[in-house]
Parts: C-alpha cells; structure tokens; sequence
C-alpha cells in the first residue's frame, strides 16, 4: 500500500538540513509532496520576505529525487484540507512545530523530526548580511590570487569525469 507523506516549510536558501529532513520525510513513505509558503504567507508569518522567492524554492525542491510534487501554502489552516485532498498518510514537521499540528491526528498520522543541529536559513542569512557589511566596510580588495597547485574540488555523479579540476580548466 502507497503511503504518502505531506510536509511544509518556507525551503529559503535550501541547505543540507533542509536536505536531510527531506530524505527523512521521504523515507516515511511512497511519495512526499511538500507545501512551500508564499511569499505573502511568509511575509505575514515571520515579518519578512525569503531570500529567494517562491518560484526558485519550488524550482530547487523540484530537483531533488525525493519530493514528487510542490504545491503553494497560503495559510496555516489549510493544512488540514491538504491531508484530505492529497490523501496523506503522515504529517512531518521539524520538532520546532512539536506539539502545534497534534489536532491533525485524528485524519493522519503526525511526526516531528529533529532539525539538523548548526544550520538554519537564519543563520545563513546572517553570515551573508554580516559578510555583506564587512565588504561594504572594506571597500573591494585585491582580487584573490591563485595558488600554485592548488585544485578546486568539483562533485559530481560521472565516473568519467575527472574528480579535481584547477581553476584554469586543466588537471
């Protein structure tokens, strides 16, 4: 029997924490379809826009092999109506949420997950604004020299490709 997991967040600058609960929540299930708040939502909620707005989000989770569909959040009372209309089996929220959707129980079966400690789009953000200042404080610096023998690392899913590659394009 399919068993289809429904989940929600904001996904702003996606990070490998956002990442692993999502293999998590995937891993609960056939399918996972994840609810991304709007902009306007988000606005409302939090006070502030996201970084990225929602068509990149919805973009980025779209790559990724364990979301199976995306749909927009508008409001925190939809949430009940979507585990109707997707036919969700279970509700998976970060344990920052524990104990907010435990209502919904009684139509699925709702689980929170551990956040992945050191990481959060807030924390991102606040290194980009904080790297933002210094940089205005500084003025623009020197361009970065290159280095003798130093090789950027590149990841990738082809084994035919080299593993390192310099800056320069060669080996």
């Amino acid at each position: 029997m399919k068993k289809t997991v429904l989940t929600y967040g904001t996904f702003d600058t996606l990070h490998y924490g956002h990442l692993r609960f999502l293999k998590r929540a995937s891993a609960m299930g056939n399918r996972l379809i994840v609810g991304v708040s709007s902009d306007k939502f988000n606005l409302e909620k939090k006070g502030k826009l996201p970084v990225q707005p929602w068509n990149e989000r919805v973009e980025a989770l779209m790559m990724l092999n364990c979301v199976n569909a995306v749909f927009e959040e508008r409001s925190w009372k939809q949430k009940r109506d979507d585990i109707e209309f997707y036919n969700a089996d279970i509700l998976v929220m970060g344990d920052d949420w524990k104990g907010k959707f435990d209502d919904l129980n009684d139509i699925c079966k709702v689980v929170y997950l551990p956040r992945t400690p050191g990481i959060s789009s807030t924390e991102i953000r606040n290194i980009l604004r904080k790297e933002k200042e210094d940089v205005e404080k500084i003025g623009n610096g020197p361009e970065e020299e290159e280095q003798d023998g130093q090789q950027a690392a590149v990841a990738h899913r082809d084994p035919q490709l080299p593993q390192f590659q310099g800056r320069d394009g060669h080996l």
